[in-house]
């Protein structure tokens, strides 16, 4: 199907990614998604009580294809 880019925005900020991978279909691409947001969501949810993870898909055209997210909010009663 072609080389996808997954750009990565956090508390850090943007983080573009450069390299890409090659990905034969759309289930391909939503699996790296959600390693990529369960991944950065490990690291940050054990200092933070609210989290928003986004990855934004480019192609090789740099169009963007697809956009997901992960939010997590965390209220001490």
């Amino acid at each position: 199907m072609g080389r996808y880019f997954f750009d990565l925005h956090n508390g850090d900020g943007p983080t573009r990614d450069e390299e890409g991978l090659e990905l034969p279909s759309r289930a391909r691409i939503s699996k790296e998604l959600a390693r990529i947001l369960l991944d950065v969501a490990r690291d940050e949810l054990a200092d933070l009580d609210r989290v928003v993870i986004s990855v934004t898909v480019r192609n090789e055209s740099g169009d963007a294809v697809s956009v997901a997210s992960l939010t997590f909010n965390n209220e001490w009663l």
